[in-house]
């Protein structure tokens, strides 16, 4: 399985997950939809940070016009080594000048509301998985500050991270990350920092509260320190609450790449750096983004309830499962949990309203599920001289190591009332067959 893994001891931001996929083998040039949509420029150089040599990204205003008679210069190119503060998400001023053309891109553009961000990425044209990855980190984000904030999440104004800098960070490292093409993605402890982080509401301890709202809904682990300085921003949170699996040490790889993405500020005695790692890893569930919706019934008929799996699997529902519990008054009710894609929540409760008549449905934040590859092998047993075929669906890990095999329900059924076979010796002989292919190998 080609994995990709981030050292995040010193943190990360947009900027410095960018410039460490570029390092890593992502090819600059797919970010040029986000500079054409956003009259911004992507300027990867290189720097050194207690030795280090690494790469660096800042989001330039393109005000420039044309370039040597093009409307864009899309060479990404840019080179100089520079020491400012390591945030982009917060306001903050630089200590070096940039190329008087391209301005920094900090707290350029409208500061949007939730849905103006995600109006924005649906009309860039991205890759369906890319846009998919994106308007999922920006959800995150919005419901982090709208819990911060006490607001509703499409009213929630962005402030500093819906600028087009942070766009720009965010849908670049999406961007980047679908060109190297990993099918895993994890990260070490990720470190917050120390000490306070000024922002447009003022002064706070580090993390600063929206960090720690997306630390409560990632995967991974926080620590604080090596340092009193902000390591982690919400961006950088966001990026990798959505893509990363947490883990506590590197896992086993053969490592084919190794990228360095810098940190603004220098840090001394500390590379300011964040690591990535790319190669080929051993064998795991597939990690899918989910969200799990529910309601509770109490007048819904059995037929209606035993429909659902039908009916909402229709429009999009991945699982659904009904649950007898115990309402108000000691009523005899039953939850309703739906496995859905993210994108597809919408939809799916609006269905589970209509087919159910509940007045509410809660979508709760499970983030992700871990899911086996799975495929399906036809098998043909004989019985009485007579061939019958048999669906056997297998299940393996990413590295193709099988670990169930069970025989499609309705094939079985359908054989053993033809052949006057218990149904359990059907599957049992379908399964078997499967495995004597070498399925367990």
């Amino acid at each position: 399985m080609k994995t990709l893994a981030f050292d995040g001891r010193m943190g990360a931001s947009g900027d410095m997950l960018c410039a460490a996929l570029i390092a890593a083998g992502a090819d600059p040039a797919v970010l040029d939809p986000v500079e054409d949509a956003l009259d911004v420029r992507y300027a990867v150089g290189s720097t050194t940070r207690a030795g280090i040599a690494a790469t660096t990204v800042d989001v330039l205003v393109d005000d420039a016009g044309t370039v040597d008679g093009d409307d864009r210069d899309h060479d990404h190119t840019h080179s100089h080594d520079h020491d400012h503060d390591h945030d982009h998400d917060h306001t903050h001023s630089h200590d070096h000048d940039h190329d008087h053309d391209h301005p920094p891109a900090e707290g350029h553009g409208p500061n949007r509301t939730y849905a103006e961000v995600v109006s924005l990425v649906e009309g860039l044209a991205l890759p369906t998985a890319v846009e998919r990855d994106a308007l999922a980190v920006f959800r995150r984000l919005g419901e982090a500050e709208a819990a911060v904030h006490g607001t509703d999440l499409d009213e929630t104004h962005f402030h500093e991270v819906g600028a087009d800098d942070a766009v720009a960070d965010v849908v670049g490292a999406a961007l980047l990350l679908g060109d190297l093409g990993v099918e895993r993605v994890v990260t070490t402890p990720v470190s917050a920092g120390g000490g306070t982080v000024s922002m447009s509401h003022g002064t706070y301890p580090v993390p600063a509260p929206a960090v720690a709202e997306l630390a409560a809904d990632a995967d991974w682990s926080l620590r604080g320190g090596p340092v009193d300085r902000e390591l982690l921003t919400p961006t950088g949170a966001a990026l990798l609450a959505e893509l990363a699996e947490g883990i506590e040490t590197l896992p086993p790889l053969d490592v084919d790449a190794v990228g360095y993405g810098a940190g603004d500020a220098d840090v001394p005695d500390y590379p300011n750096v964040l690591r990535t790692l790319v190669g080929d890893g051993s064998g795991g569930l597939r990690r899918e983004a989910i969200s799990v919706l529910e309601t509770t019934v109490d007048d819904v008929t059995p037929e209606v309830l035993g429909s659902l799996q039908e009916t909402l699997a229709d429009v999009g529902a991945r699982d659904v499962s009904v649950v007898p519990t115990t309402m108000k008054k000691s009523r005899p009710g039953h939850l309703v949990k739906v496995v859905v894609d993210p994108a597809d929540a919408e939809r799916v409760a609006r269905r589970l309203a209509a087919e159910t008549g509940t007045l509410g449905v809660r979508e709760a934040s499970a983030g992700h599920r871990w899911i086996a590859d799975r495929r399906f092998e036809t098998v043909t047993l004989t019985v009485g001289g007579e061939p019958y075929e048999i669906r056997v669906k297998v299940g393996c890990d990413a590295d193709g190591a099988v670990y169930d095999v069970s025989a499609e329900y309705d094939d079985a059924l359908a054989v053993a009332r033809e052949t006057d076979l218990p149904v359990r010796e059907v599957c049992r002989r379908a399964e078997a067959a499967v495995d004597a292919g070498g399925a367990r190998e």
